[in-house]
């Protein structure tokens, strides 16, 4: 089997599937045999991708969006910052006794909103929302084992 690129597999699909729609049984198999051979694709797939049944994956990055806004983030890594950066699973059952104590001091300027969905945050969200600052107040990750 010869490596073929995506770009060239999707030209093909594109070339061969007007005729293999089109033709008749011994020459769609004629045709996906080839097809096949050329793309080491499965044959159910290539099948489905010349009838055209669905378009190929785009590859990428999923479009995303964010829930939180940059005033939660900051907070957020204030809060983390004053709990000396523990984890999320940890810091989640803390945040009101942190908030509360951080406005009492004069540290939390933030308004309802903020507070609500700072309070809302999930373990895994807390964990998720301060990754570029930890990467870049540690450094990269170390593994296990390398030298």
């Amino acid at each position: 089997m010869r490596k073929v690129s995506m770009a060239t597999r999707a030209e093909l699909v594109a070339a061969i599937s007007c005729r293999y729609v089109l033709g008749g049984r011994a020459e769609k198999a004629r045709m996906l045999d080839e097809f096949v051979a050329l793309t080491g694709f499965h044959r159910k797939h290539a099948m489905r991708l010349l009838r055209g049944e669905r378009e190929p994956a785009k590859g990428g990055p999923r479009p995303g969006h964010r829930v939180y806004g940059d005033d939660v983030r900051a907070a957020l890594v204030v809060v983390w910052e004053a709990s000396d950066r523990i984890c999320g699973k940890r810091l989640h059952p803390l945040l009101p006794t942190l908030i509360e104590a951080m406005e009492r001091h004069g540290h939390g300027d933030m308004n309802c909103e903020t507070r609500r969905q700072l309070l809302t945050l999930s373990p895994a969200t807390i964990d998720r929302v301060p990754k570029e600052i930890k990467a870049s107040a540690t450094g990269p990750r170390r593994r296990k084992g390398s030298t």
